[in-house]
């Protein structure tokens, strides 16, 4: 998926919003994304997961091709962790996530139907 496809679907999941606002939208919530990790916040996005950034030290390491050590300098790598209802979605053999529609939204709050109201994947019962 890329973000143009990211923003195809905010635009045609929820309405209301031209295509490039739906774009400005994808924008800003990655551009936060960018910023809250760049200052070393972790980001805690419930039934999704979390994104953490860490500092990973200076080391020793091999050239693969040659075998001559090599210093590998500091750096800073970004670690993913799914939550268990993401995790959940995606191993569901007996009723997987379908591939257009609510898609994982519905799938991630499917035990929450008051939260898939409130973000419009279902209608008021």
């Amino acid at each position: 998926m890329t973000k143009a496809d990211i923003v195809q679907a905010v635009h045609n999941q929820l309405g209301g919003f031209s295509k490039k606002e739906a774009a400005d939208l994808v924008d800003l919530v990655f551009e936060t994304m960018k910023e809250t990790l760049g200052r070393g916040e972790k980001i805690k996005i419930s039934g999704f997961g979390n994104f953490v950034l860490r500092d990973k030290r200076q080391r020793q390491g091999r050239n693969p091709q040659t075998g001559d050590p090599i210093v590998i300098t500091e750096r800073r790598v970004l670690s993913f962790k799914a939550s268990q209802l993401l995790k959940q979605a995606l191993n569901d053999e007996v009723d997987p996530v379908p591939s257009s529609g609510p898609g994982l939204a519905a799938a991630v709050f499917a035990d929450r139907p008051s939260a898939l109201r409130r973000n419009g994947f279902i209608s008021h019962e």
